[in-house]
Formats: C-alpha cells, structure tokens, sequence
C-alpha cells in the first residue's frame, strides 16, 4: 500500500519530535527549511527531504502538518506568497497543530475546501519530550471521516487522541486547556509567595501538597523547577502562555462570556513578558512574582 507522503512545516521544540516519529515510522516526510538547522539536519539524516517554502511542501505532500507558534504564523504558513495554498492540490489536507485562534481556524477550513482542501485543528498537550517519545495528547476537530484518514499520520505522535467537534473545536479546546493549566500556574506562583512572606518554605508546601488531592502532572512539572530548579523541567514560555491567555480573552470576548478569572491570569504572563522575561518558561513566573512582592523562595 502507498503510504501518504506527509509535509511537516515547524520543527521547534514540539515540532522536531513530531516529525522524527513520522519519518521513523516509515512515512516519506518533507520538511520546510528553518533558521534552526539543527533539527532540519537531523530530520534529513533520519530520512526527510527538505523544501525551501511552505508551497513547495504542498505540491510535493498529501498531507502537511503545521506546528508554529500561533495564529499570525500560522496565516502566514497557509496564504503567504510562498505558502500552503500557492501549492496546494485537490485531496490535500492540512492538519493544525499549533494554538491558533478557532475563528482563523473556521476562516481557512471555509477558504480551502472550494479547492478540494482540508484543514484540521488538532493542537498538543504535553511538553516536547512527549513530543519525542510519540505520547501527546491530541485534541482534534473536524469531520469523522476526514479525521479518519488522517488517523494514523496523528498517531504517529500521539499517545491519546480524542475527538472534541468540528473544525475549530480542536483549537477551542486547546485554549480552554490551556486557561486551566495556566491559571494553575499563576496560582502556584501566588500561593509560594503568600506561604514564603508567612513563613512556609517551598520545600514545605511541596510536601504537603505532592500526593495529596490537589497533586497533577502540571503541578509535578511546575514543582520540579521550584524544588529542583531543573530549568527543562517544564518547556514552555511565558510569552506563549500570554499569547495563549490573550487568545482565551477573544474568544470569551466573542461569545459574550465574563472571564475575570482568565484576565487576572492573563495579566501575569503579560506583566513578566512586559519585564523582558517572555523567553523564560512556565515555571520561572514563581521567581517572578516573589521578586515583584519582594520575597526571595530560595532562601
């Protein structure tokens, strides 16, 4: 059987593990030129070819997967001069992993299919060492049949997919996800202030909390970094947090939604982004807010 040749357009943190899975589970795999050579490099060597622009994936893939930071890019990616659409064919699908906004979403699904395209939302959770090991979690959004085709390119990365609406809904859901799991950590780093003005040291709150009810993955990830100070422990910037808090802001803001919650979040991540730490990750906002109430967690 003819296995579907698959483009791969954003080998970054997530993207690179993405794409090695692919390629190593026997797929023909083309890869879009990056400033970072090193995964592109290492992609080739594992077998990937690599094009010069997002239309010459097109034309030589049916099937590409995008994974770039957010909606601006991935416009950009799909209607550039040199994008997806300049080469794109009847019977192509795109499939979405990136955190993109789910009206840009519905917007490209609607333009592409009087070409005989298919765009799919299917973003990520989880951190890049999933990414490696082929275990994200993938929230998709589109039509059965058409998610069915594609089922198997997805699971090439995925350690659980489930299915959550249509087109847009998998985008929806990755920034409700994403409001949950950053709102945990503005919590995280507002409780290790509160406790250490008062006397708890991080070490003491860990113990109480590790094990106990409100004990999660994030929470182990989050704590790692406290605790550890293992700067890895959790892969994901503030400046993406922001982003992602802004895009919960739109949507709420779209549907008519109250979500003070959510701007109380979003303004965390803004205020650290503003101060020139957008390019530090998730877990580094602890540090942050302790400097902003003047309190020091490592000593």
């Amino acid at each position: 059987m003819t296995r579907q040749r698959i483009g791969f357009i954003g080998v970054g943190l997530m993207g690179h593990g993405m794409a090695k899975n692919i390629v190593e589970k026997g797929y023909p795999l083309t890869v879009m030129a990056n400033r970072n050579r090193e995964p592109v490099e290492d992609l080739v060597k594992r077998g990937a070819k690599e094009a010069r622009n997002a239309r010459e994936v097109a034309e030589a893939c049916d099937v590409v997967v995008i994974c770039v930071t957010g909606a601006p890019q991935v416009e950009a990616v799909v209607n550039g001069p040199d994008g997806i659409r300049a080469g794109a064919k009847p019977g192509l699908t795109i499939i979405d992993c990136s955190t993109s906004e789910p009206t840009l979403t519905r917007r490209l699904a609607e333009e592409l299919a009087p070409l005989g395209v298919t765009f799919l939302d299917a973003p990520l959770s989880r951190t890049p060492k999933e990414a490696w090991e082929g275990k994200l979690d993938v929230m998709t959004g589109g039509s059965e049949a058409d998610l069915a085709r594609v089922h198997d390119v997805i699971a090439c990365f995925a350690g659980r997919i489930v299915h959550v609406g249509p087109t847009g809904a998998g985008h929806t859901m990755k920034i409700v996800n994403n409001f949950v799991s950053m709102g945990y950590a503005a919590l995280y780093a507002e409780a290790l202030s509160v406790a250490k003005a008062n006397g708890v040291a991080p070490k003491a709150m860990n113990a109480v909390l590790s094990g106990g009810r409100m004990d999660c993955g994030f929470y182990q990830t989050f704590f790692k970094y406290v605790i550890e100070r293992d700067e890895n422990a959790h892969r994901f910037t503030l400046a993406n947090a922001h982003k992602d808090m802004r895009y919960c802001a739109n949507m709420a803001q779209a549907a008519g939604i109250a979500n003070p919650m959510g701007n109380a979040v979003k303004n965390y991540f803004a205020m650290a982004e503003a101060q020139g730490n957008g390019g530090k990750y998730v877990p580094m906002l602890s540090d942050e807010v302790a400097r902003w109430n003047g309190v020091n967690l490592l000593e």
